[in-house]
């Protein structure tokens, strides 16, 4: 293993292996990981644009359509724009098809942009546990700013709302009643709404239903604006931009700490979970699992109780 430290110096200047490797190093865990972290953390965060939604609604194109837009108006000092695309893994191989590269093959070899698709790895939520850590990475390496699009998995995909700065959520013309979209939990993380494929019939009825919900969800210091867009000729993209850079704007610098600190803890609280959930697996390893569920079986021992014996013993 060469060390992060090499590697580091490679990436800044320029060496989109060296990143690829770092990052390799994050989604791998262990040594590795928490020597690249050590490294990545010390350097500033770069900001933050989560784009979610259901599946089918057309993030990947999008995002596709924003990385242009980005690009074209982008200064020369502003450093490579990276790019996470969390793809699904499968429960049965464990493998990814990791579709949204191949999307955004027209963006593969601009030296500006940085495109990285990772795996879910079963993790519920739409987003890689590795996706925080790989952020940083891509941060300590020049990028000031991260585009993080995630799998799209309906009502469970809220949690990118705990590693961007700024949450698009898209829609589609027809993504249903009112109360479904209450329900999705969308509403609460979302800090632009998009109506993508609004060439489509049931844009207003859409637009009148997040309208309402909005209405309902009470005074709030900021009211997340719908763009509409039709990604595949680029229609409202920058629209849209204009509406990420209001909500930077709105933030401020108190804000933006604010919301850093409320999501470095969520992600100090899921790294805690994992690795209590390591331990708690090799105490429930071997014999004295078996010994514990042979107890329960005769009687002699209820669940809590042997739970209590399993994680006590030294």
């Amino acid at each position: 293993m060469r060390a992060p430290e090499e590697l580091l110096d490679e990436a800044r200047a320029g060496s989109r292996a060296a990143l690829a490797r770092l990052l390799t190093y994050v989604e791998g865990g262990g040594e590795a990981l928490r020597a690249t972290a050590a490294l990545a953390y010390r350097s500033p965060a770069p900001y933050v644009v989560g784009v979610t939604g259901p599946p089918g609604a057309g993030k990947s194109t999008l995002t596709d359509q924003y990385i242009a837009a980005t690009l074209a108006d982008r200064p020369e000092d502003e450093g490579r724009l990276g790019v996470l695309c969390v793809d699904p893994t499968s429960p049965f191989t464990g493998g990814a098809i990791l579709g949204d590269r191949i999307r955004m093959q027209a963006h593969a070899t601009d030296e500006r942009v940085f495109i990285r698709s990772m795996a879910t790895r079963g993790h519920l939520g739409g987003l890689s546990l590795a996706v925080p850590d790989a952020v940083r990475v891509l941060g300590a390496t020049g990028s000031r700013r991260v585009l993080v699009e995630t799998v799209g998995v309906g009502q469970m995909e809220v949690e990118i709302a705990s590693a961007a700065d700024t949450t698009v959520v898209v829609t589609n013309p027809g993504w249903g009643d009112a109360m479904q979209a209450n329900k999705a939990g969308l509403l609460e993380v979302a800090d632009v709404f998009v109506i993508n494929k609004a060439d489509r019939a049931g844009v207003r009825e859409t637009r009148r239903d997040l309208e309402q919900m909005l209405d309902l969800g009470g005074a709030r210091d900021w009211r997340p604006p719908i763009v509409e867009t039709v990604a595949t000729s680029a229609q409202g993209i920058a629209e849209l931009g204009e509406a990420l850079e209001a909500h930077r704007a709105h933030l401020g610098d108190v804000g933006l700490a604010a919301r850093r600190r409320a999501n470095a803890r969520t992600q100090l609280e899921a790294v805690v979970a994992a690795a209590l959930r390591e331990r708690v697996a090799a105490r429930t390893a071997g014999e004295a699992l078996e010994a514990a569920v042979e107890l329960i079986l005769e009687g002699r021992a209820d669940p809590y109780g042997a739970a209590e014996t399993l994680l006590s013993s030294p």
